[in-house]
């Protein structure tokens, strides 16, 4: 005799609700360009570069990368000595960053009721690595008591969203991403789709990347991924789509958005960049660290933004591009975007801003969401420095050493990020526009 209970089948009523419409409202930036959204931009579209050699003792001369991106260092004065010690750099320029970002959108809620519907989405790629080394060798070297008490919640990924959540009382979703290269655009992209779906009507968004150090720049050369060929020239060293490019150039940041729901925005009067689209993910399910050479990932991953945007490809023009300055990365993206685009009358234009800013792994996504928010709202492309002869093989304009106008009623936009382990993140901007 069966004694098992009846499965108990029930039907629940489709409710279908419209996606709730996200602008950009607030932006901040840290960079080896500058600190602050207007200095970063500045400098980005007069075609200026923010790389520069090592000039750190503590860096092993047998390392063979010479060369990185560094903030300037006055961007740490503000904190005092008992901040530094409890908080790692990249915290610090993700709140340095946010509180750009929060007084650009005018935006700082004392109420528990906004309290609760703001949120923090902040991830980092790589935290406390420099920490680590140390404390581990302050261990060993001069004991258990040396050990700076502080020295877990300094390394945590999620610290720098929690921080940001503590310094202003924000009590809505506190999510933290940490998908290597990926990063900063997977935080600004989830933060998007909580205030789609309600779980809140603002977010501060973004990624962040400590200062590159002995221990990440030696690992980073050992995979020979790093670029060693213009250790005296750094300026010249990150080339994207160039036939002479020669690896990435590490370099540090954080850049922070403020995402809000369209009609939360209109009805405080706050200023709007722009107007997130479309949000896609996809993985490679190829190799760790080495993209599929068809970029096939990338190619998925860019037709799921569109998708979700609702838009056709035509629409897309300008694409700021992941391109590191890898031989593999850089081929593979272009042969995704022609993938796409090939049967387009006009095809996007395409950048990539890393040849002024280097590559901010973790930051990277938001910094370059930022960009492309900007290059919607103001119709200037930002250009492609340092790439003098393309070998990609597709006829793609990757907008070479100088800036250009965009010249469009409605400006809409791809940027792309792609990381290791083969997890990739598109998202779809767009000028904005009320109706």
């Amino acid at each position: 005799m069966n004694t098992r209970p009846a499965v108990l089948r029930m039907s629940f009523p489709t409710r279908l609700i419209p996606a709730r419409r996200v602008v950009v409202t607030g932006i901040g930036l840290v960079t080896c360009l500058g600190v602050g959204k207007d200095k970063v931009w500045n400098n980005l579209i007069k075609g200026q570069c923010g790389i520069r050699k090592i000039d750190n003792e503590d860096f092993p001369p047998n390392i063979p990368c010479k060369i990185a991106g560094f903030v300037p260092e006055d961007v740490l004065k503000p904190f005092t000595s008992t901040e530094k010690r409890q908080l790692s750099e990249g915290m610090m320029y993700t709140l340095v960053a946010a509180e750009e970002a929060l007084t650009d959108a005018n935006w700082k809620p004392e109420t528990p009721q906004e309290q609760e519907r703001t949120g923090v989405t902040v991830g980092m790629g790589m935290n406390g690595m420099e920490e680590i080394y140390r404390t581990a060798d302050r261990l060993f070297q001069k004991g258990y008591r040396e050990i700076n008490p502080f020295f877990m919640p300094k390394i945590l990924i999620n610290m720098a969203a929690g921080h940001v959540s503590l310094k202003y009382g924000f009590q809505g979703p506190n999510h933290s991403v940490s998908t290597a290269c990926t990063t900063g655009l997977h935080a600004v992209g989830d933060a998007f789709r909580f205030i789609q779906r309600g779980d809140a009507d603002v977010m501060v968004a973004g990624g962040a990347e400590e200062s590159p150090n002995p221990l990440s720049v030696a690992g980073f050369s050992r995979m020979r991924a790093l670029c060693t060929k213009f250790n005296n020239h750094p300026t010249e060293a990150s080339r994207p789509f160039d036939k002479d490019r020669n690896g990435f150039v590490m370099s540090e940041g954080a850049g922070v958005l403020i995402l809000e729901e369209m009609s939360h925005a209109i009805d405080r009067g706050a200023s709007i960049y722009a107007e997130v689209l479309g949000y896609g993910l996809s993985g490679d399910a190829f190799h760790m660290t080495a993209p599929r050479t068809d970029g096939r990932g990338a190619y998925r991953c860019m037709l799921a933004a569109i998708k979700d945007a609702g838009i056709s490809p035509t629409c897309i023009g300008y694409i700021n591009a992941h391109a590191t300055s890898t031989p593999l990365g850089d081929k593979a993206e272009s042969q995704a975007i022609w993938r796409i685009f090939e049967q387009c009358h006009q095809k996007p234009l395409v950048s990539s801003t890393k040849g002024a800013l280097g590559h901010l792994l973790g930051a990277a996504g938001s910094v370059e969401a930022a960009i492309t928010v900007l290059t919607c709202q103001s119709g200037i492309v930002p250009p492609t420095l340092n790439l003098h002869q393309s070998d990609t093989g597709v006829d793609l304009d990757y907008v070479p050493l100088l800036t250009r106008d965009w010249k469009a009623e409605i400006r809409t936009a791809l940027t792309n990020s792609f990381g290791f382990g083969g997890t990739n993140g598109t998202l779809c901007i767009r000028s904005f526009d009320k109706g």
